[in-house]
């Protein structure tokens, strides 16, 4: 896939002549190089995308009170996640589709979190199979579901991540019905069929005013999903499951009672319901509500090392790097990690 050069501003070409240096530039790579419908699929959020801006303005009002004369020549930025140990307090979030962005999609990925040694979340709505990425690295990895109405699918899910050595369940509860991301609907935006589902579902849902990704999650995903399912989930696996979508403190309590193994603060990239709160400004209500009980973890508008120290620095265990566009190329991946953890190590 060619960039578009041409229409490109001679400041840009210029800034692209070298490596890209903050996860700013590789967006704008992203853009050059996708199609437009693809580029507003992974770039876009809900509605106005009012928590789209917020997630990233929200890190930007939290400032610093800096110390010197701190002895910092030996830094160790390693942290440990359910009791696997990785480099850096980054993980890789999950997020749909990698190879509309690259042929090798999600086995590329776990191949970029396996050399950065740290733990990739792979996306029910990936394009690679749950057994293709498990097969591609020594990566740890974790499997992002969602409940289906007919649970049987879900459960076959299940089964499949734990036989192909996924070490936690990441269930995603914010999604009873997918968020109306408006420029999918302009672009009548078409996903392939999702290879984890072939045999098991049909995904030939046909829409007419919008996109066909919208129309499959609504027709399949269950929206009476309550707190009550997680006894039934609970009991078809051995898996610890983390409860993502959580932004407020009563629903971190309720999280905890139910015995989850951890929780991520997430609005799911903004793409769900606009208007809720940036997870950063949400993070540290969830914190003083579960006084340590369970790990949290926090996604949504990291873009430096700089955002991740202000999320440890609130109470966050590690960040989950949700950057869409560049999630597919292995090189890519890789650079992504070390710009975020490079800046971190020099805070």
């Amino acid at each position: 896939m060619l960039l578009d050069f041409d229409s490109a501003p001679d400041s840009l070409l210029f800034q692209m002549a070298a490596e890209p240096v903050n996860l700013n530039e590789f967006q704008e790579l992203a853009r050059l190089a996708l199609p437009k419908m693809y580029y507003d699929f992974y770039a876009g959020g809900a509605e106005d995308e009012h928590t789209l801006k917020e997630n990233v303005e929200a890190f930007h009002r939290i400032t610093f009170r800096p110390r010197i004369l701190v002895d910092v020549s030996r830094i160790d930025l390693s942290t440990t996640i359910l009791d696997y140990k990785i480099s850096a307090p980054i993980i890789i979030a999950p997020t749909a589709l990698h190879k509309l962005a690259n042929p090798e999609g999600e086995v590329a990925t776990a191949r970029a979190a396996a050399s950065c040694n740290t733990i990739m979340v792979l996306s029910f709505t990936s394009s690679s199979t749950i057994e293709e990425v498990a097969a591609s690295s020594n990566a740890v990895r974790f499997y992002q579901l969602y409940v289906f109405k007919k649970r049987d699918i879900t459960a076959t899910l299940v089964q499949r991540a734990e036989r192909n050595g996924f070490k936690a369940l990441v269930l995603t509860v914010d999604t009873p019905r997918l968020g109306r991301r408006e420029a999918d609907i302009k672009n009548k935006m078409i996903t392939p069929p999702l290879k984890n589902l072939e045999g098991l579902l049909s995904t030939k849902v046909s829409s007419d005013t919008g996109s066909n990704f919208e129309a499959d999650a609504n027709e399949t995903m269950d929206a009476s999903l309550s707190w009550k399912d997680l006894e039934w989930l609970r009991s078809i696996t051995n898996l610890p499951i983390l409860i993502k979508g959580i932004l407020t403190r009563e629903d971190a309590i309720k999280a905890v009672e139910v015995g989850v193994a951890g929780i991520i603060v997430s609005n799911h990239g903004a793409r769900q319901l606009d208007y809720s709160p940036a997870t950063i400004s949400a993070l540290e209500e969830v914190v003083h509500a579960v006084k340590g009980r369970v790990p949290i973890l926090m996604d949504g508008g990291v873009r430096r090392g700089t955002d991740v120290f202000k999320a440890l620095a609130l109470g966050a265990q590690a960040v989950l790097l949700q950057y869409y566009f560049c999630s597919g190329p292995y090189l890519i991946t890789k650079q992504m990690y070390v710009i975020c953890y490079s800046r971190l190590e020099g805070l």
